[in-house]
């Protein structure tokens, strides 16, 4: 009896106490670890489908001690102050582009350089054995949990574009590294991120964009262009992050910690699956609209990849400026992508 009442006592303080109770792999607080998650995809993207996944995994696998909740549209931070967000505390977890800052994370842009990308899922498991192996110190200020990178990046007109003679002065929208593609291409760039496109090309501000084709469907622009030109060969992607505080990530206990990077780990596969996935959506999409796709001959499009690289040189030349290893960095992503393709 006197057992009986001790450990009923027992019981009773810790409940009222609020410590901790155990669950099979983990201990876990009382209380679940909230956190938020900025996204500026539109909430029914594919990106923002699989970042819920990806919150909803950590939430099962810690036994609902994290609860993470998305705040698509950027409705918390704008893309383009998303890290700065992340870095500051004004959300915990965040998901952009880290083009939208130029000149912020310059060793990491060349991912975003015209490769001659062919697949979402080769470029994204190139950044990621990109930071791995060279864990550049541009991105010390936060925790990085994945990074991830789009299927190849070509032309979307109003008008068919065949060859550079009619690719020449077209107003293209374009985002970071991207302008110095249509500029090489012989084209105007205008630079905007991919929330301003629709209106922008709709009003006839540019002509065009350089993006995924899955953004046709994605971001709907498959209503205000009517022509995609496979340009394959001077193909470029862009980097994407999904980073938390560091402050945030300190505070977790380390079996926490330990679930957040092993289910980042399976979500680069998801994720540059999911990029080829949407983007044959949008190939689809687009042809639904009337529009048409147009393959470059192999001569034009080997003459597009041979315009763009002068920008592979000066990546290399500003980053030995900055005592940065361009050409290293450079020759092991075109050799990997060469693998992975």
């Amino acid at each position: 009896m006197r057992n009986a009442k001790w450990i009923f006592m027992t019981l009773a303080a810790a409940l009222m106490g609020g410590f901790f109770f155990y669950s099979p792999g983990i201990i876990q607080a009382a209380d679940p670890i909230k956190l938020n998650y900025s996204i500026f995809f539109p909430a029914p993207h594919k990106n923002t489908i699989l970042a819920t996944q990806w919150a909803q995994e950590i939430e099962k696998r810690t036994n609902g001690a994290v609860k993470i909740t998305i705040f698509p549209g950027g409705t918390l931070t704008p893309a383009d102050k998303c890290y700065d967000g992340v870095v500051n505390g004004l959300s915990d977890i965040g998901m952009s582009v880290l083009g939208y800052t130029r000149g912020r994370f310059p060793l990491s842009e060349v991912i975003d350089l015209p490769l001659g990308y062919k697949k979402g899922l080769a470029a994204t498991q190139l950044i990621n054995l990109y930071y791995q192996k060279f864990k550049p110190k541009e991105l010390d200020d936060v925790k990085v949990l994945y990074l991830h990178a789009h299927g190849p990046g070509i032309l979307h007109t109003k008008k068919p574009v065949t060859n550079l003679e009619e690719l020449k002065g077209m107003k293209i929208a374009c985002h970071g590294l991207s302008a110095k593609v249509v500029a090489a291409l012989g084209a105007t760039p205008v630079a905007m991120s991919m929330p301003e496109r629709y209106d922008a090309q709709q009003k006839g501000v540019a002509e065009g964009g350089l993006n995924p084709i899955e953004s046709l469907k994605g971001w709907k622009l498959a209503e205000v262009i009517k022509s995609t030109t496979e340009n394959f060969g001077s193909a470029y992607s862009t980097g994407f992050f999904v980073v938390m505080n560091q402050d945030k990530w300190a505070s977790l206990p380390p079996e926490t910690q330990k679930i957040f990077d092993q289910v980042s780990q399976e979500w680069i596969q998801k994720t540059g699956g999911g990029w080829d996935e949407i983007d044959r959506e949008g190939r689809d999409f687009t042809l639904s609209k009337g529009n048409q796709i147009i393959a470059l001959s192999k001569e034009e499009d080997a003459k597009w990849a041979r315009m763009v690289q002068p920008i592979l040189d000066e990546y290399v030349a500003n980053m030995k400026a900055k005592n940065l290893p361009g050409q290293e960095v450079l020759t092991f992503c075109q050799e990997e992508l060469k693998k992975l393709q």
